[in-house]
Formats: C-alpha cells, sequence, structure tokens
C-alpha cells in the first residue's frame, strides 16, 4: 500500500507540473502571452461563477499574497472585474470578462480534445477514469483531515 501511495503523491506533484506546461503551450498556440499558466488555471476555476477571492483561497486552489498578485494581474489585463460583494462589503467577487471567458472556454475546449484523446487514443475507460477520481478523491480527505485533525 505505501509503494502505491508513494507512487501516487509523485505522480500528483509531475501532473500539476505538467498541466501547467500543457497550459503554457496552449497560451503559446493562441498567442497569448500577457498571462502565465497559473493564472489562466486561475480563470479556469472561477469559470462561469462569481466568486469571492477568500472562497478560491478556501478551496484549496490557491495560496496567500499569490492569489492577491495574479488577481490583480489578470485584472490589469482585462480578464477579470472585481467589485464589492453585496453581502459582506469586505470581500471582493470576482467574475470573468468576455475576453476572460473566451479564454476559459478555448481552455475548456482542449481539455474535451484531451480527456478525448486519452480514451481513444490513451486506452484510458471511463470506468478507469471514474475509479481514479475516487482514489485521488480519497486520497484529498486524508491529507484534509490530517491537516485539520493532525496525526494519524
Amino acid at each position: 500500500m505505501y509503494d502505491a501511495y508513494n507512487t501516487i503523491v509523485q505522480l500528483v506533484e509531475r501532473l500539476h507540473r505538467h498541466f501547467l506546461d500543457v497550459l503554457r503551450a496552449e497560451l503559446r498556440r493562441m498567442g497569448v502571452n500577457d498571462i502565465n499558466a497559473v493564472q489562466a488555471l486561475l480563470l479556469s476555476n472561477i469559470g462561469d461563477d462569481d466568486v469571492v477571492i477568500r472562497d478560491l483561497k478556501d478551496r484549496g486552489y490557491y495560496h496567500g499574497s499569490n492569489v492577491s498578485y495574479n488577481i490583480k494581474k489578470l485584472t490589469e489585463f482585462g480578464y477579470i472585474e472585481q467589485e464589492r460583494a453585496e453581502h459582506d462589503r469586505r470581500a471582493v467577487q470576482l467574475k470573468l470578462t468576455d475576453k476572460g471567458m473566451n479564454l476559459c472556454l478555448a481552455i475548456r475546449d482542449m481539455q474535451k480534445g484531451l480527456a478525448e484523446n486519452l480514451n481513444t487514443i490513451g486506452g484510458a475507460t471511463p470506468e478507469e477514469m471514474k475509479d481514479a477520481e475516487t482514489v485521488l478523491q480519497k486520497l484529498e480527505r486524508t491529507w484534509t483531515d490530517f491537516i485539520r485533525y493532525g496525526g494519524r
């Protein structure tokens, strides 16, 4: 069990870095050179939603000043809009602009193509994908519980 666990942990780390490389390549292909892969991923995670910056941090996607810096840059380049949340004037709500949504949709299309390639070329079945999703969700829960409640 430990060997498989260790392999998965290493794969998760490598896959994240590779996915950022995929995003970089797609941004280059599209001629988008004003934002980086992490910022493009942030746009994808915001998507159709109106989100508060705190929610992005709470979901565990981003940490501290990195999200603030990236939000600032995405706003400067016209990918997102910021406004005070009506329910809590201290909170800043984020929404994609048309420019941001167009990029988000292009990334979604790329993702759909990659998922299809994984199935047709890579030979991964929908059942295998569901099993992998389940295991990764359990791993996330294990780590979250460890962080929140400590030890074993």
